[in-house]
């Protein structure tokens, strides 16, 4: 099957719908979102309006086994970028299950999913949430702490979960937790945790370098009793094994968004440079400085292109129901690192202008660098990478 690149009329008007929204709505109010550290509720409600959903599935969808294939994430990786480059942060607080809904999705049962996803089609703004990171197992997925234990049809957690986004403000947060941590994947266990379920609390809301708009909290589980409805997938699902896999799963689907809102970031830091070139210099004159920065200005546009491509190919093959953890891990591995030199490379060229912080440049340069972080670092991806090139040698 042939890797198709050309985007649909539907995809390439909603597209612009979306580069409209993130150029008129979302960008004018970056920089004061980012001094307030919040995102004005009149914007995360004109994003809900919008259509901008924040990964929930809707009542049709659900009855329809999902959207077609070729559409859910090729769409996806096509208006993240777009709002990333509007504001990375509002992307982060848009309303709904956010990284919460792709467990939901693949490893839920229908009634699970029926449940979990109704509270985003109403009018109020509601969020989800995804815990997995711990303070000692970020990348290291297989390697968490989180205690969980059956008790007659309800199950008691034990843990700290850090670094989840909307986590204190979530209507439910899917939290990973292990029966055994001598089992390793095998003891892994996935739950949707209500808010106001006894025993869990929000700890502290982090202070962070970028994304300073988008709230980042710890959560306390301390004998938090889940019913057993809540087990996502069942009982039936773990006996196969499957509760790590259902995670990795998530991050297939989710890392070549990631990657796709740093080329937004990226991109915007792009364009800054070049206008501000355009601005200050005199580009006719045949100065061999003019010519460097040009020659930079055009690696930072073949970088991201690249990168852009690596991201289309993995949610294409996501779509197709194709294996691609091997690519999704390549275009998170490339993207965020394409992104910081893009951002720096605008720094260089703006010099004190830029890093005054009344100029976007400055926020994108502190924003970018998570991308390298979240959803597992980069060396985690390449790991995942070579891993996947060394299995795929033996069959030769």
């Amino acid at each position: 099957m042939a890797i198709e690149f050309e985007l649909t009329q539907a995809q390439s008007q909603i597209r612009e719908m979306i580069r409209w929204f993130a150029r008129h709505e979302m960008r004018p109010i970056s920089l004061q979102a980012d001094r307030d550290h919040a995102i004005p509720d009149d914007l995360l409600l004109k994003m809900k309006r919008s259509g901008i959903s924040g990964g929930a599935l809707s009542k049709r969808e659900r009855e329809e086994g999902g959207q077609k294939v070729g559409e859910t994430n090729r769409m996806a990786v096509l208006a993240v970028e777009e709002l990333a480059w509007g504001d990375p942060a509002a992307i982060l607080s848009v309303p709904g299950p956010g990284l919460g809904g792709p467990p939901v999705r693949f490893m839920g049962t229908e009634a699970q999913k029926a449940r979990f996803f109704a509270i985003f089609e109403e009018e109020e703004m509601s969020w989800g949430a995804y815990a997995l990171t711990e303070p000692g197992a970020g990348s290291d997925v297989s390697g968490i702490r989180a205690s969980c234990r059956k008790e007659g049809d309800q199950w008691v957690i034990n843990g700290t979960k850090c670094f989840i986004t909307n986590g204190a403000r979530a209507a439910w947060v899917v939290c990973f937790a292990t029966v055994d941590p001598s089992l390793g994947r095998a003891g892994h266990r996935a739950f949707v945790v209500e808010r106001g379920t006894p025993g869990f609390r929000v700890g502290r809301i982090e202070e962070k370098m970028g994304l300073r708009a988008s709230e980042t909290a710890e959560l306390i589980f301390e004998n938090c009793r889940v019913p057993e409805e809540n087990l996502l997938g069942g009982e039936d699902y773990y006996t196969r094994k499957e509760g790590f896999v259902g995670a990795m799963k998530t991050f297939d689907s989710t890392r070549p968004m990631v990657a796709s809102m740093a080329v937004g970031i990226g991109r915007a830091a792009l364009e800054i440079g070049q206008d501000f070139f355009k601005a200050h210099y005199m580009t006719g004159r045949p100065i061999a400085r003019y010519r460097r920065i040009a020659s930079a200005l055009a690696q930072s546009q073949r970088e991201l292109d690249a990168a852009r491509l690596l991201c289309w190919r993995a949610a294409w093959m996501a779509d197709h129901q194709m294996p691609n953890a091997r690519e999704a891990a390549m275009s998170k591995a490339y993207a965020p690192p394409v992104a910081q030199r893009a951002c720096r490379r605008a720094l260089q060229l703006m010099a004190a202008s830029g890093v005054t912080g009344d100029l976007l440049v400055e926020k994108l340069f502190r924003d970018v660098k998570v991308y390298d972080i979240f959803e597992g670092t980069g060396q985690i991806q390449r790991i995942v990478i070579a891993k996947r090139l060394i299995h795929n040698l033996g069959r030769f």
